[in-house]
């Protein structure tokens, strides 16, 4: 019998995902990548979403791969790896980086193992908030692979090229403490679901416009030219400007108005 490997609810404009295959530490088989992209997708086009949270059943987030199921064929390792031109994410990248392309923050909740694939996946949330018991690692080195899920990205975003570099070559698994002075999490937590929950109440009281707005900025620009930084910022915030939400968070905010209510949902651009 199939069940899903990914479940959704839906909560005053709040997405929240469970990794549902505890049973397997969350391993990541054909079926899980299916779901996770056809997931990204609904959640991209929902423009009322203010945040998503991601989590993982059981003992684990997402102990990585499930290497019989994803590699055990080269059918299934074909139809992971394709994409119709290079600079696309193929399906086992997208899983990582489809989670940039949702036009508000996405929050990863690790506890337990969040080892290769699972880390990818993390990698591509906008925040990673880890239990103190977390364990992280760059797997593929152990399979005599290079971590090929999209993580890369936020890999270079993230951390100084060395460290990156000996993660990935030696596969080494971190502590959460570790991962922290690493920079591959935002914060450790005894409660790490709480208080990522407490960070999606701080972005609520916030106009879902600049929220966006920054999230999309800081994607596009961190690797890219001076110039190019410079004049999206300039278009992102006359996009902003020109639209109702940036005037409401101003009248609020010099009236003193509603400040200690979240933000009335609306549209985002």
């Amino acid at each position: 019998m199939t069940t899903k490997r990914i479940t959704l609810s839906v909560e005053d404009n709040v997405a929240r995902v469970l990794i549902n295959r505890p049973d397997k530490h969350n391993a990541i088989d054909m079926q899980m990548f299916e779901e996770i992209k056809q997931l990204i997708k609904k959640l991209k086009r929902d423009k009322s979403l203010r945040a998503v949270v991601v989590a993982g059943e059981g003992e684990s987030f997402c102990s990585g791969i499930d290497v019989k199921s994803a590699l055990g064929s080269k059918k299934n390792a074909a139809k992971l790896l394709f994409k119709w031109l290079p600079g696309q994410a193929n399906l086992a990248q997208f899983v990582s980086t489809g989670w940039r392309e949702i036009p508000c923050p996405v929050i990863m909740v690790i506890h337990g193992k969040c080892w290769g694939g699972g880390l990818q996946i993390a990698l591509g949330g906008d925040f990673r908030i880890a239990d103190a018991d977390a364990k992280l690692s760059i797997l593929e080195a152990r399979w005599g692979l290079i971590p090929d899920m999209g993580g890369s990205l936020a890999l270079r975003e993230q951390m100084v090229t060395d460290k990156a570099k000996y993660l990935a070559m030696t596969g080494k698994e971190l502590s959460a403490e570790q991962a922290l002075s690493y920079n591959l999490v935002t914060e450790v937590s005894d409660k790490p679901l709480s208080r990522a929950l407490s960070i999606v109440n701080d972005i609520k009281m916030q106009s879902p416009d600049s929220v966006a707005g920054v999230k999309k900025l800081y994607n596009q620009s961190t690797w890219r030219s001076q110039a190019y930084a410079l004049a999206k910022e300039s278009w992102y915030q006359i996009k902003i400007i020109m639209g109702k939400n940036q005037r409401i968070k101003t009248y609020n905010q010099i009236h003193d108005a509603d400040r200690a209510k979240p933000f009335k949902n609306r549209k985002t651009w």
